[in-house]
């Protein structure tokens, strides 16, 4: 077991666990399986476009993720959470961010709302930089509000709990799904060509059809 900790703990001992938890952050049922994910690890392909080949500009990302554009411009300017796809470069450029960069967004929101230091989010978010996608999808974090820690086995969380240690839990599989579904009502963009991707959903049909009733 490791921790992200405060003094005394090295930064990049930043702890993820492995157990899943409901999405509004309560404490997590040790030994249940987490959701699956899906393959790709991303929203599904738009027209011939593949998941890896989408981005999501600064408003969709800040859409997905349940924060302000203020909060996504301070993260990305100290370092925080940085866009993998394309930075800004000056007046009139656009941030461009991964399926992966807005489920880290929402993991440092939740933890920054339940009082965890920006010194161990920044150490959780290298860890979960480091994860593989699938290794990411089943990841658990735990905290007290202070400490991050990782648990490679329902036993584990168990003894977090039990010691008072294990406050609160993230399932980042939930917030992998969550981001997901909000994704597959956003419009994002082409890599490589820059094109705007239009996602189809109900809510857009229901609009075409009134603006050609009227």
């Amino acid at each position: 077991m490791t921790s992200t900790g405060g003094e005394g703990t090295a930064a990049g001992d930043s702890s993820l666990l492995g157990g899943p938890i409901p999405a509004s952050g309560q404490e997590a049922p040790p030994g249940r399986p987490g959701p699956a994910p899906s393959p790709a690890g991303a929203v599904g392909p738009v027209g011939d476009a593949s998941p890896e080949q989408v981005g999501y500009r600064g408003p969709t990302a800040c859409s997905a993720a349940g924060i302000t554009y203020r909060q996504l411009d301070y993260w990305a300017r100290t370092g925080l959470v940085e866009p993998s796809i394309r930075p800004a470069y000056g007046s009139g450029s656009q941030r461009l961010y991964s399926f992966r960069d807005i489920v880290v967004l929402k993991i440092v929101k939740r933890l920054l709302d339940t009082g965890v230091s920006l010194q161990n989010i920044r150490a959780a978010v290298r860890h979960l930089r480091s994860g593989g996608r699938t290794d990411l999808a089943r990841m658990t974090l735990m905290s007290d509000g202070a400490t991050v820690y990782e648990c490679s086995s329902p036993d584990e969380v168990v003894d977090l709990l039990q010691g008072g240690q294990g406050v609160f839990g993230i399932a980042v599989g939930v917030v992998w799904k969550d981001v997901e579904g909000a994704l597959s009502r956003l419009h994002g963009e082409r890599v490589d060509t820059g094109e705007t991707l239009v996602r189809d959903h109900p809510e857009d049909e229901l609009a075409r059809r009134r603006n050609r009733a009227g």
